[in-house]
């Protein structure tokens, strides 16, 4: 390796990307174009980065495995930071068993780890924990170390362990710091400062309160019964009943839970249930199947009573009853959080992340950008999207596949 790429690959090591390419921008050879495919990535420009590195995996001949392996794993990375999960992950975990093969140990944990993070983007956390696990972070290099414990912690916060969050995070810090690359420091400080944001809040009867992540995992392990339209469940004392995939359950539990400790009447409950101003017998009707259904799902959690007005809901052993609700409001919350990173999404990448069809994700990015809360950048495959970061709170609770407390 002569002294250009050596000086290069060093300015890059220290985050000077700038630096990097002024030794090599000027060279074809694969070395040179696997920097300059790095520097590119780390000043933004993902697109070309992604084509500087092919280009340079299709120069390495056969006898420089090691050099193509590497080059697999820097295009994973620039693939993830350009939301595009497209690609097969049968490639990745190729180029990390010829790392570890050739002893290139600290790049092999990079392809493991771009695979946790690629998980946790798709809201596969038990897959994402597995990966993780399989990590070493005491013998990585401290710009390494601090991206795996950040990756620990976010799991850990989509998880709602935060203490766990909060240990992971000291240590990204005390790694950045060692590290000394700014950025690093900058995206560690950042992260930290999510722990004292808003997350939820709390309806009571007097109005409502904002809680921090912290506040949020007590109320879950409390034994309070919690209506939690962030993750679209209830629970109480350990026990947890989603409702994702039953809206109208889901519904009728936020509105009862929102009238406690008194009763919810019937026309308010068809009203924000069923979405209609003129109920008839058909929709009383449907409303007492659908309570019914309520209260065999709910049945070792609280009971559900029928009273003159309406119905009430009781909650077992005197337990009190509590909402809770995203920091934002409407459907297209989820959607939001995940654009709120700052980074450009695809059509299909948001679909993927959200379990749902594109076509469902383009309508809702239509409906948002109509009201100028998102902005699309392309046409056509090469369209991405894009949103104002969500200042003010933090969208944790809001991603998707959050795990269930208990």
């Amino acid at each position: 390796m002569d002294s250009l790429i050596t000086a290069s690959a060093r300015a890059l090591a220290a985050g000077d990307a700038l630096g990097a390419l002024k030794r090599v921008a000027l060279r074809d050879d694969p070395p040179a174009l696997a920097l300059r495919g790095i520097a590119m990535a780390q000043l933004g420009e993902h697109p070309r980065a992604r084509e500087l590195l092919r280009r340079a995996a299709r120069g390495f001949g056969a006898h420089e495995e090691l050099a193509r392996a590497r080059c697999v794993v820097a295009e994973a990375e620039v693939a993830m930071a350009m939301r595009d999960f497209a690609g097969s992950p049968r490639a990745l975990a190729a180029a990390s068993v010829t790392l570890q093969a050739h002893a290139d140990t600290a790049n092999a944990l990079q392809a493991w780890l771009i695979t946790a993070r690629r998980l946790l983007l798709l809201g596969r956390l038990e897959e994402a924990s597995a990966a993780l696990a399989k990590l070493d972070a005491r013998g990585l290099p401290p710009a390494l170390r601090a991206v795996a414990e950040l990756t620990s912690a976010e799991l850990a916060l989509r998880s709602l362990r935060v203490g766990e969050a909060r240990m992971a995070l000291a240590r990204a810090h005390a790694a950045a710091e060692r590290a000394q690359v700014p950025a690093l420091v900058v995206e560690v400080t950042e992260a930290r400062a999510v722990l004292d944001k808003p997350a939820a809040r709390r309806l009571t009867a007097g109005g409502e309160q904002a809680l921090r992540l912290d506040e949020v995992a007590a109320l879950l392990a409390s034994d309070a019964l919690v209506v939690d339209a962030c993750r679209r469940g209830l629970g109480a004392g350990g026990q947890w009943r989603p409702l994702a995939r039953r809206p109208v359950l889901f519904a009728l539990a936020r509105a009862l839970a929102g009238a406690w400790p008194g009763d919810a009447d019937r026309e308010s409950l068809i009203a924000s249930v069923f979405r209609t101003r003129h109920p008839d017998e058909t929709h009383r009707a449907r409303l007492r199947v659908e309570i019914g259904r309520l209260r065999a799902l709910v049945k070792t959690l609280a009971t559900i009573a029928a009273t003159e007005r309406g119905f009430i809901l009781k909650p077992l052993g005197e337990r009190d009853v509590a909402v809770l609700e995203p920091p934002i409001a409407g459907d297209q919350a989820s959607l939001l959080a995940l654009l709120s990173d700052g980074a450009a999404w695809s059509t299909s990448a948001l679909a993927l992340a959200l379990g749902a069809s594109q076509r469902t994700v383009q309508r809702a990015l239509a409906e948002l950008e109509a009201d100028g809360r998102v902005r699309s950048l392309g046409r056509a495959r090469a369209q991405r999207w894009l949103a104002p970061p969500l200042a003010g709170f933090t969208t944790i609770l809001l991603l998707p596949a959050a795990l269930p407390i208990g």
